[in-house]
């Protein structure tokens, strides 16, 4: 392990520490390896998913299980799975790369394949013990068996640990007596290998229980009907009941009480997955929509010549590149982390817990941003195509239905935006994140007077790195002012975090594409990055719109007086620019290029 690895960011640092475009990966880093991998799913994607999206459309459930079984037997289900256990033991990035790639042919299969590599098999493999892991494990990665992953229950969602299900040792202590019911089970209408939640007596955490399911002896399992789904069509999503289900004492997953902590681990990969899976399909929507704007024609001219046209595609191009600039960078932050857990002597299961565990924040900011991203973009790819994108024959409104479930599972965005706050006042408490003296010190600025003098600007992204570190202050700022005044009743004041998020979520989504950028014109030069750089660009724009209404929104809430004039003037410091970029060019700059390569091309 290097020196220099050594001194990675921690989860959350990016706030207040700088970070070094040469230390962020970027998909231009991807390996030899990694590149025959993504072009294999790819592969895979147009010749089993993207030819059969009607019949996936028309819920044909044993299509989603078929290609389960193909993606298992070319090892897309085990590319997280260690070789001992079936699996190709490839490092986390090549885990987001497979789920990036695999999922954006229809979110029915995406929901399949990430339910069963997720929350179906990696608990097992992060916290079974030996015989578990060696008896379910190499079934699970080369998809001869499929998971689910009973957490949800009619009355708890987002408070999973409320749920009723119960778990009765059985008099001769042998097995576990389960009893309660389970919905929006993923997979359930074909899965053999369940992971269940309930409550062992009056214990305040849940725990967690690996079931086996055999149609023939479903042991007091029934399934309701499949639901009948706005998206994600030929997913299969059923309710589960158990009716006195017996299962060994030794299939509890991890300790008793310890089914909490599986789940919001379980959750923490699942949403930085969830940010991979948004991204290619936000890769094929852009590409649908250039394709249609440029064949198009209205008033004898194709609309991809017309401003309101260029202006939707720039802005879709330059999230999906932010996205997936975002999301890489903290795939190899966690995967670095893993190595370093794993080099200190950690096992595998400890090291790959701990190293996504600590990159929590990060994962919630993808999550949010990524997933309302690819709303946006089938939106937007819906109102190029007009009145054909309302249509069953074009493929947007199916992309517009399946992504809107995104916003909802691994935790519906309105948590994930607490939690990312959330968590990082809780690491800055813990001393893991030094957020209370650089907040000190942007109280202290704020007091002292303004420096006029004009900067440097003449390299590329100096201003631009300027104000990231300028948009830093306003979150030290509205949030370090607010844990002052609420302490540890912040919690309770949603709507503030709410606004907090919004502020923490657009910095590292900003600060992302600005160093992807920029370490790609460092080494394949200026010219080769125009419409990158105008993206990077147009993206800190936007960001420092929603910092300023959000920033707003949080002073004048809970601010008065002069702490409140002080807070607004601050604010206006630090989201103005020296040199306001020209717009409506960079969206040009960047739609002209889709239009010439009649595909999203970054």
């Amino acid at each position: 392990m290097s020196e220099l690895n050594k001194d990675i960011l921690r989860g959350g640092q990016f706030l207040v520490k700088e970070t070094k475009c040469e230390d962020v990966f970027t998909p231009e880093d991807f390996s030899e390896e990694q590149n025959m991998m993504k072009e294999a799913v790819k592969e895979f994607n147009d010749r089993e998913i993207i030819p059969n999206r009607p019949r996936f459309e028309k819920k044909d459930y044993a299509l989603t299980e078929e290609a389960m079984r193909k993606a298992g037997e070319l090892g897309f289900l085990g590319v997280a799975v260690p070789e001992a256990y079936g699996g190709l033991g490839m490092g986390f990035v090549s885990t987001m790369l497979t789920c990036d790639y695999i999922s954006s042919g229809t979110g029915s299969f995406s929901t399949a394949f990430g339910a069963h590599t997720g929350i179906g098999t990696m608990p097992i493999t992060l916290y079974g013990t030996e015989e578990q892991k060696q008896k379910y494990v190499p079934a699970l990665a080369m998809g001869e068996k499929f998971g689910a992953y009973c957490l949800t229950e009619p009355g708890a969602g987002s408070d999973a640990n409320s749920g009723k299900t119960t778990a009765e040792l059985t008099e001769d202590g042998k097995h576990y007596k389960i009893n309660g019911q389970k919905m929006w089970i993923s997979n359930a209408g074909f899965a053999e290998v369940f992971i269940v939640f309930a409550r062992i007596g009056d214990d305040k955490n849940i725990t967690g229980f690996i079931l086996d399911y055999d149609k023939n002896n479903p042991n007091g399992v029934t399934l309701g009907e499949e639901e009948h789904k706005l998206g994600i069509r030929a997913s299969s999503t059923r309710q589960v009941f158990f009716n006195d289900t017996l299962v060994p004492v030794e299939n509890m997953l991890s300790v008793r009480g310890g089914g909490f902590k599986i789940a919001m681990n379980a959750l923490n990969v699942g949403r930085i997955k969830l940010a991979a899976a948004c991204l290619d399909s936000q890769r094929r929507i852009i590409s649908d929509a250039v394709n249609y704007a440029n064949e198009r024609k209205q008033f004898k001219t194709s609309i991809s010549e017309f401003g309101a046209i260029k202006m939707k595609l720039a802005e879709m191009a330059t999230n999906a590149y932010v996205g997936e600039s975002a999301s890489y960078r903290a795939a190899k932050n966690i995967e670095d982390r893993i190595a370093i857990r794993e080099s200190e002597g950690n096992t595998h299961q400890e090291a790959e817990l701990k190293g996504v565990e600590e990159y929590a924040i990060e994962c919630s900011i993808l999550k949010v941003a990524v997933s309302e991203d690819v709303q946006n973009c089938a939106d937007e790819g819906i109102q190029i195509y007009g009145g054909m994108g309302f249509s069953e024959e074009t493929p947007m409104e199916a992309g517009w239905r399946d992504a809107r479930i995104a916003r909802i599972y691994e935790g519906t965005n309105e948590i994930n935006r607490l939690l990312s706050v959330g968590m990082l006042v809780k690491k800055a408490m813990k001393g893991h994140v030094d957020l209370l003296n650089p907040a000190m010190a942007v109280g202290e600025e704020l007091m002292g007077i303004p420096s006029f003098d004009t900067p440097d600007y003449s390299e590329l992204f100096a201003e631009e790195k300027e104000i990231i570190g300028k948009l830093k202050k306003v979150f030290l700022m509205v949030a370090g002012a607010a844990i002052q005044k609420f302490g540890t009743e912040l919690e309770q004041h949603q709507q503030l975090l709410t606004a907090a998020s919004n502020i923490l979520i657009e910095i590292y989504m900003a600060e992302s594409g600005i160093l992807r950028t920029e370490k790609n014109v460092k080494r394949f030069g200026e010219d080769s990055q125009k419409e990158q750089i105008a993206m990077a660009k147009l993206y800190l724009y936007n960001a420092v719109e929603i910092i300023t209404k959000n920033g707003r929104e949080g002073i004048v809430s809970f601010a008065e007086g002069d702490e409140q004039r002080m807070m607004l003037m601050g604010l206006k410091r630090f989201t103005k620019y020296a040199n306001y970029p020209n717009v409506v060019a960079l969206r040009n700059t960047i739609a002209e290029k889709l239009k010439a390569e009649n595909k999203y091309c970054f």
